[in-house]
């Protein structure tokens, strides 16, 4: 169920979904918290179908805010100007907010909100949520491309209890995740890291079994210009205190190996030569196939909505492990 809302103000948003509740027979007090999605046309539909299957795990109330960049533009009203009218929009002819509520099969296990504010009220957006939050629970912020330089202090990441960003599909995944480091803080993640996690698993597990001989060497295979590689590399530098060399494979989507040479010579490798199947290899041990499939999107999102507190591995890589390695 879509409803589109045009030319409308918070209030008349909560009542109408108040009014589907209560036709339905539900109440929004089993959700488990509030997604944030700060998003654009394009990306839209994909955040939302993502939001949605993470939400069946998550229950929760999904807003999407698109702002309409273009109308403001358009206008030609100096922003201060367009403020004053977005401060008083109850009282104006005109909201400057469509908006979009989806119920039941559109929506995962909750709601969706789409709103797209225009003119003034793009610069006042977490005024513009907070009568749409779920009372009593958390707020997760999420970046489906690009970010702010400082998600700690954007609108709508100063709210929230968790801020996910992911650099690694931004229009610079590079110059991305530098802005993010400089203004990181302990509720933020990026999840370009989140995309590591059965692969940093199966490799803590490798290194934890007997003999324990030290590892002298690492080799990571990725293609060029990958940046959850280059958080592996960090990773491995920072635990295992040794170099960790990078060899470029092109056609490969993500990672397809890490080898760790130990001090006798032997070598521990987890290799992918397929898409979703991996290679443990062990001296003295047949190699094991394991299945590791590629991470979709909706397996991180979903991983990160599990786990609302700070991740202190992932502070540790970006603020110390990441000046450890060649870029």
């Amino acid at each position: 169920m879509i409803i589109d809302l045009p030319n409308t103000r918070t209030r008349e948003i909560s009542a109408k979904i108040d009014e589907l509740h209560e036709e339905r027979g539900e109440s929004a007090t089993g959700r488990v918290l509030t997604l944030l999605i700060r998003t654009d046309d394009a990306e839209l539909e994909n955040s939302l179908e993502v939001a949605n299957a993470a939400s069946r795990e998550h229950p929760c109330r999904v807003i999407a805010i698109v702002p309409n960049t273009q109308v403001n533009a358009a206008s030609g009203a100096p922003a201060d100007e367009t403020t004053a009218q977005a401060s008083d929009a109850d009282a104006a002819d005109e909201s400057n907010l469509d908006a979009q509520v989806r119920f039941g099969a559109d929506a995962g296990a909750g709601e969706v909100i789409v709103l797209r504010p225009r003119n003034g009220l793009i610069n006042h957006l977490d005024t513009l949520v907070i009568p749409l939050l779920v009372p009593d629970a958390p707020v997760v912020a999420w970046w489906p491309t690009n970010p702010p330089s400082n998600p700690s202090k954007d609108s709508l990441g100063a709210m929230a209890s968790s801020r996910i960003t992911d650099a690694m599909r931004s229009s610079n995944p590079e110059a991305t995740i530098e802005r993010l480091r400089r203004n990181w803080s302990a509720q933020d993640v990026d999840l370009s890291w989140t995309r590591l996690t059965v692969w940093r698993a199966m490799l803590a597990s490798m290194v934890d079994q007997p003999p324990h001989i030290p590892i002298v060497h690492a080799r990571v295979i990725a293609p060029s210009d990958f940046l959850p590689a280059d958080l592996l590399r960090a990773w491995l530098q920072l635990k295992l205190n040794v170099p960790v060399d990078f060899e470029a494979d092109e056609n490969a989507e993500a990672v397809t190996g890490v080898y760790l040479t130990r001090e006798d010579g032997g070598v521990l490798s987890l290799e992918r030569p397929h898409e979703d199947q991996s290679i443990i290899s062990v001296p003295g041990q047949t190699p094991q196939p394991i299945s590791v499939p590629v991470r979709t999107l909706e397996d991180c999102l979903t991983e990160e909505l599990r786990r609302m507190d700070p991740d202190e591995v992932y502070a540790d890589v970006i603020n110390k492990g990441w000046d450890l390695i060649s870029h």
